[in-house]
C-alpha cells in the first residue's frame, strides 16, 4: 500500500500498485545484468568471456521470470490491466519518454554508428559490447560477432523472456498461448539460429531469414544478394526460388485461409516483439479518425515506394543485350507492367464493390506505379535511375524503409505511440497482406452486438488503433486491412461479443448503420424480416 495521502474521491485506487519485495529484488537482479552490458558498451575493463555474457543475460532472464511469476502467479487467471494509465512507463510519463529516447538512440547507433558498440573496423578485433558477444557468435558460426548478431541475440532474448511473461498474463487463453509460442519459435529458430547454421554449412550464402518475405525482406532482389545465392550452388538457388514462391504462392494461400494474422501475429519478428515486449504499450495506439486516415495514406505510399524501388533495383543490374541474358531491361519493364495491370484489372472486375470508395485511391496508386516505372525506363542509363546513381538509390531504400522507419521509429517509439507503429504505418508487407485480407480472405472478427455493453476494452487494447467497439455496437463484422488478428480484443471482452472466425467470402463484409428509434420504424423492419 502507498503511504502517501490520497486526495482523490474515486472509489478505485488511482495510484499505481506498489512493487512487492520480491518484485523489487527481481527488478534489481535484471538491472545488474543490464548494468554488465552497459559496462561492456562503455569499454569498461571486464573480461569478454562467455561466462560474463552468460551471467549478464542470465541475470536479465532470471529477473524477468521472477518478476513475471510474482505479478501473475499470485493472481487468479484472467487479463488484468490494472493501473496501466497510472504507471509512468505505460502512460507516456517520464520513465516512458526516457525509455523511448534510450531505445531510439540505441537504434541510431546500431544502424549508423556501429563502431560505438565496439564493432572492429577493417578487420580489427571487436571491443565493447560487440566483443562481449564474440564467444556466442564463435560457438554458433565460428566467426566474430557483428552489430547485427548482437542485435539479433538481444532481440531474440526479448521475445523469449517477455513471451514467457505474456504466457502467464494470458494463461487462460489458449489462442494467445499458441500464437505466442509460434512467434517465439520462429524468432529463435528461423531468424536467429538457422541463419548462423547456414553460414557454417556454406559461408558463401547471403544472410537469409527464411520467414522474412519481400517486401519486408527488401534486399532479397539486390544484386549482391542474387549473386550470392547463385554462386552458392544448388542450395542458394533453392533459397532464391523459395523466396519467390513465398511471395506469389505461399503468402496468398495462407492469407486467404487465415487472414494476415498467420504472418503478422504468428510468424513475423516485428510482430513478435510488438506482442511480447510491446504488450504493456498496446493501449497507447491512437484511435482517432485522423490517425486512421494517415495510416491508410502512409502505409500504401510506403508500399508504392517499396514496389518501385525493388523494380528499380532489379532493373539496375539487368542489361540490354538478349544474347547475354534473356531478361533484358525492356522485357522486364513489359512483364512488370503487364503483371501489375492484370492484378489491377482483376481486382476492379471482381472486387470493385469491396473496394468501395477506395477504388479511386487504388487507381491513383496503380497510375503512380506505372508512371514511375515508365519514367525509370526512359530516363535510366547503365548506372542511373531517376537521374540518381542506382547504388545510391538502393542505399536510400534500405536507409529510409529498413532502418529509420522499421527500427528507429517502429521500435524506439513503443512507449510513446504504442507497439505497432511500424506495422500500422510503415510495413509494406502488412500493406500487401492487408489488401489480401480485406478483399480475398475468409478471416473476419464477428460481433454479437446485442451482448455489447460498450465498456471499450476492445478499442482500448487494440494495438492497431481500430475502434472495435464501434463495430461491436452495430453488430458488424470487423474486416479491416490493418487488423493483425492478435485476438486481444476478444480476450479482454467481458461479454464474449467478439470471435475470430474463418468462413466463406459471402456476406463477410456487412456494413450496417446504428439504428435509432427516431430514425426508423422498428416494426417495419420486423415485418420485412418475416
Amino acid at each position: 500500500m502507498s503511504n502517501k495521502l490520497n486526495y482523490s474521491m474515486s472509489l478505485a485506487k488511482p495510484d499505481a500498485k506498489d512493487f512487492s519485495l520480491k518484485q523489487k529484488v527481481a527488478i534489481g537482479i535484471g538491472i545488474i545484468g543490464l548494468f554488465i552490458l552497459v559496462l561492456a558498451l562503455f569499454n569498461a575493463d571486464i573480461n569478454h568471456s562467455g561466462w560474463v555474457l552468460t551471467t549478464a543475460l542470465g541475470l536479465i532472464v532470471l529477473g524477468t521470470i521472477w518478476f513475471s511469476n510474482s505479478v501473475y502467479l499470485s493472481e487468479s487467471k484472467g487479463i488484468k490491466n490494472d493501473g496501466v494509465w497510472f504507471k509512468s512507463i505505460s502512460s507516456r510519463g517520464l520513465i516512458g519518454w526516457a525509455t523511448g529516447i534510450v531505445l531510439t538512440l540505441f537504434y541510431i547507433v546500431l544502424y549508423f554508428y556501429p563502431h560505438l558498440l565496439g564493432l572492429g573496423k577493417d578487420g580489427a578485433p571487436n571491443t565493447g559490447l560487440v566483443a562481449l558477444f564474440d564467444p556466442l557468435s564463435q560457438l554458433l558460426s565460428g566467426r566474430p560477432a557483428s552489430q547485427w548478431f548482437v542485435y539479433g541475440a538481444l532481440y531474440t532474448m526479448a521475445i523469449l523472456v517477455f513471451g514467457y511473461k505474456f504466457f502467464l498474463k494470458y494463461r487462460h487463453n489458449r489462442y494467445e498461448q499458441i500464437r505466442t509460442g509460434s512467434v517465439m519459435f520462429f524468432q529463435l529458430a528461423f531468424a536467429f539460429l538457422i541463419p548462423e547454421f547456414m553460414y557454417v554449412m556454406n559461408s558463401d550464402l547471403p544472410y537469409y531469414d527464411l520467414k522474412s518475405i519481400w517486401p519486408l525482406n527488401y534486399y532479397l532482389f539486390d544484386s549482391w544478394s542474387i549473386k550470392g545465392f547463385l554462386s552458392a550452388g544448388t542450395i542458394g538457388l533453392i533459397l532464391l526460388i523459395f523466396g519467390v514462391v513465398s511471395i506469389f504462392i505461399i503468402t496468398p494461400i495462407l492469407t486467404y485461409k487465415y487472414g494476415k494474422r498467420w504472418y503478422c501475429s504468428w510468424v513475423c519478428g516485428c510482430g513478435g516483439l510488438a506482442e511480447t515486449a510491446g504488450d504493456p504499450f498496446r493501449h497507447l495506439s491512437s484511435k482517432k479518425l485522423s490517425s486512421w486516415k494517415l495510416e491508410r495514406w502512409l502505409i500504401h505510399a510506403v508500399l508504392v515506394f517499396s514496389v518501385v524501388m525493388t523494380m528499380a533495383t532489379i532493373y539496375s543490374f539487368l542489361g540490354n543485350n538478349p544474347d547475354s541474358y534473356w531478361l533484358t531491361k525492356s522485357l522486364f519493364i513489359k512483364l512488370s507492367i503487364g503483371f501489375l495491370s492484370l492484378i489491377f484489372l482483376l481486382f476492379m472486375l471482381f472486387k470493385r464493390k469491396e473496394f468501395g470508395k477506395d477504388a479511386k485511391n487504388a487507381s491513383i496508386g496503380y497510375a503512380v506505379v506505372i508512371s514511375l516505372v515508365l519514367i525509370m525506363h526512359f530516363t535510366g542509363t547503365t548506372d542511373q535511375i531517376f537521374f540518381i546513381k542506382s547504388s545510391s538509390l538502393r542505399s536510400a531504400y534500405g536507409l529510409y524503409i529498413g532502418s529509420i522507419f522499421s527500427g528507429v521509429i517502429g521500435t524506439g517509439f513503443y512507449p510513446i505511440f504504442g507497439s505497432r507503429v511500424w506495422c500500422r504505418f510503415g510495413c509494406p508487407m502488412a500493406a500487401i497482406l492487408g489488401l489480401q485480407q480485406r478483399l480475398l480472405s475468409k478471416f473476419r472478427i464477428t460481433t454479437n452486438g446485442g451482448q455489447c455493453i460498450s465498456c471499450g476494452n476492445c478499442s482500448t487494447y487494440c494495438e492497431m488503433g481500430i475502434d472495435v467497439r464501434a463495430y461491436a455496437q452495430k453488430g458488424e463484422n470487423i474486416v479491416r486491412s490493418s487488423c493483425v488478428g492478435c485476438g486481444i480484443c476478444s480476450a479482454v471482452c467481458p461479454r464474449g461479443v467478439l470471435k475470430l472466425e474463418n468462413d466463406g467470402l459471402k456476406g463477410r463484409i456487412n456494413p450496417t448503420e446504428i439504428l435509432l428509434g427516431n430514425d426508423v420504424n422498428l416494426m417495419d423492419l420486423v415485418n420485412q424480416n418475416n
